[in-house]
C-alpha cells in the first residue's frame, strides 16, 4: 500500500473510532443489559436496562435518594414489554411497551409502569402517562451485588421479578392474564 493512501485509510479509521466512543459505540460504565420473563406459551416480559456499578458508593438512601422517583438502572429509562396481556402486583397490564421507574423506600418500594416510552429517564416528568403504581416487597440480599441487575424467577405462568443492586432486593410478581 502506498504511503498516500495509508494515511488517508488510517485517518478514517481514527476518526471513525473517536466518534464510536461519542456516541456510545464505545464501552459505558453502565452496560446494556436485558431479562426476560417465560410465561410459557410463547408469552414473556421483556426488561432492557443499563446497569450501573455500586464503586465504593453508598446507593440506596444517598446517591439513590429514597422517596423520590429514580429511572431503576441507568442512561434511559428501563423498558417493560409484556408481549401479553399480564398482572403486575395485581394490577391489569395491557400487552405493549412501556417504561417502569421506582420509588425506593427503605422498607417498601413503588413500581411505576409509565405508557411513555424514549425518554432518557430523569428528571422524571410522566405522572400524566402513567399506567399504575405497584407496590414492591424488599428484602436484603445475602451479599453486595456491586452490579444492578433485574432478573426474574419463573414458577407456573408467572414469574416474580428481581431488582437487585448493593444489598437490596425489590421483587413484585407478574402473571399471565
Amino acid at each position: 500500500m502506498s504511503k498516500r493512501i495509508a494515511v488517508p485509510v488510517l485517518f478514517t479509521i481514527l476518526i471513525t473510532t473517536a466518534a464510536c466512543a461519542q456516541t456510545g459505540g464505545g464501552s459505558r460504565p453502565s452496560p446494556a443489559a436485558s431479562a426476560i420473563c417465560d410465561l410459557g406459551g410463547g408469552k414473556t416480559v421483556k426488561t432492557n436496562y443499563s446497569s450501573p456499578r455500586v464503586k465504593g458508593r453508598k446507593i440506596f438512601g444517598e446517591l439513590v435518594p429514597f422517596g423520590e422517583v429514580w429511572r431503576t438502572g441507568a442512561n434511559e429509562a428501563t423498558t417493560f414489554v409484556p408481549s401479553t396481556d399480564v398482572v403486575v402486583g395485581g394490577k391489569a397490564v395491557p400487552a405493549g411497551n412501556y417504561t417502569i421507574f421506582t420509588v425506593p423506600k427503605a422498607d417498601k418500594w413503588t413500581l411505576i409502569i409509565n405508557k411513555k416510552t424514549g425518554e432518557w429517564g430523569i428528571p422524571y416528568k410522566y405522572e400524566s402517562d402513567e399506567l399504575a403504581r405497584v407496590d414492591m416487597t424488599v428484602s436484603k440480599l445475602p451479599s453486595l451485588a456491586e452490579n444492578f441487575a433485574i432478573a426474574y424467577d419463573k414458577a407456573a405462568g408467572a414469574c416474580t421479578m428481581h431488582i437487585d443492586w448493593e444489598t437490596t432486593r425489590a421483587s413484585v410478581s407478574i402473571a399471565a392474564k
